[in-house]
């Protein structure tokens, strides 16, 4: 009889190269999309704000003037930044799906319990 206490070792498949990186890079991706979603949302309200206060002294915002073109320009950075990382995040993201859909059979075909069957009243010994 054998009444080893050692735990059976299991033969769980870990994907190599890229495909170890593909979850993090898929969670990660998802969360620079969602801060430049929300980003961008921000600098649209900002901006519409902006040109609210500007207009109420009887100016338009989309006039030549160079204060009206300091106002269209005041987030241009962020605006072109947060689209940039929103475009970059969500070529990631697919990639990542991409390579996740690919390994989704990988990880069952060598997996094997390894170990005997144990009933409730084996575990009493």
């Amino acid at each position: 009889m054998n009444d080893s206490a050692g735990s059976p070792q299991s033969h769980q498949h870990h994907p190599g190269g890229l495909a170890r990186f593909a979850r993090p890079a898929l969670i990660a991706s998802a969360v620079v999309a969602v801060v430049c979603i929300a980003l961008l949302v921000i600098i649209f309200f900002l901006d519409a704000f902006n040109a609210t206060v500007y207009s109420v002294g009887g100016n338009s915002i989309q006039d030549d003037t160079q204060e009206a073109q300091d106002i269209r320009g005041l987030y241009a950075g962020a605006r072109a930044g947060s689209i940039f990382f929103l475009v970059a995040s969500l070529m990631v993201a697919a990639a990542a799906a991409v390579l996740l859909y690919r390994g989704r059979n990988s990880a069952g075909e060598d997996e094997g319990d390894g170990g005997e069957d144990v009933d409730f009243e084996d575990l009493g010994r």
